[in-house]
């Protein structure tokens, strides 16, 4: 994946509250979310979780903890800085994707309403709860804002075995960002708390990996800030990662190789490897978020 250099990035998207005191307080995730994560299996906080689909109720502050320091995500204006930088990159990378979002939803005639990404370290108090670096990346519906460690894109690789690559921190920022599109359609409000191979929680987890896969298909063709694309190519390869990364957040993996070794389809949350390596790919091929709708279908691939 490469950004083309002379376009142009928009900060404002992200706020940088690494190394800021993150703290506890607020009685963390209420249990409807956070127990559900990473189907069941009794470890979480020990395993990373890819997503938190949702939170049932509150149960947290809508005040984050610490004051942001912006100073290092400010200098990055440029897509030649994308290429050469992390913290760039995921900047570009959240700009592309909500700017596919807005101009979907305006051809729809509906107002998308941009969600702010948290990098954070450690803790962080959110809408939710407080977060932990240990549950991975997530969407917060009570405060619409995307939370991430970045580390965690290096415990993709060291603990889960993925390829990793630039373009995974895009396929996980959209897949999360589709949870912000399923809030703002109200999509995530009636699917229920039951786990379960069929349960409303796979489904939202499949069509946010499908509207990942709809981003990266018109990832080159979006727009920055300027008006120029922000990226200029995306290979093979990179797609192959992302479908890599997949294969190794579903389900069935990580009960069977992070979990006790056996899969419990009663207690899955996220669907299964092959699953969300289906629904990124019927994304990614059709290009049609119209192509993502898994609560109507009795065939969840």
């Amino acid at each position: 994946m490469q950004f083309n250099d002379d376009a142009e990035l928009d900060t404002s998207q992200v706020q940088d509250y690494r190394g800021s005191g993150g703290g506890g307080g607020g009685g963390g995730f209420p249990l409807g979310g956070l127990a559900l994560g990473g189907g069941g299996l009794g470890i979480v906080g020990l395993v990373l979780w890819l997503v938190i689909s949702h939170f049932a109720g509150g149960g947290g502050s809508n005040q984050l903890t610490g004051q942001p320091n912006n100073n290092q995500i400010n200098q990055c204006k440029t897509g030649a800085q994308a290429n050469a930088s992390q913290d760039c990159r995921d900047v570009a990378l959240v700009n592309s994707i909500q700017a596919y979002w807005q101009d979907q939803f305006a051809r729809s005639s509906k107002t998308y309403r941009k969600a702010t990404t948290i990098f954070f370290t450690s803790r962080q108090q959110t809408g939710c709860g407080t977060g932990t670096t240990g549950m991975g990346p997530f969407y917060c519906p009570a405060d619409q804002h995307v939370y991430i460690d970045l580390s965690f894109f290096k415990e993709l690789q060291t603990r889960f075995g993925a390829t990793g690559g630039p373009f995974v921190e895009g396929y996980v920022l959209a897949h999360e960002y589709g949870h912000h599109v399923q809030n703002l359609l109200g999509t995530s409000k009636n699917i229920g708390k039951g786990s379960g191979a069929t349960s409303g929680s796979v489904r939202l987890e499949l069509q946010a990996d499908c509207y990942a896969g709809v981003w990266a298909n018109h990832a080159t063709s979006t727009p920055g800030a300027n008006g120029k694309p922000l990226i200029s190519n995306v290979s093979q390869q990179d797609i192959t990662n992302a479908l890599d990364t997949a294969s190794r957040i579903g389900d069935d993996f990580i009960q069977k190789n992070l979990g006790s070794g056996q899969v419990n389809s009663g207690s899955f949350t996220h669907g299964t490897s092959a699953q969300r390596q289906h629904w990124f790919t019927t994304g990614y091929q059709s290009g049609n978020p119209a192509s993502c709708d898994t609560f109507n279908t009795d065939n969840l691939g």
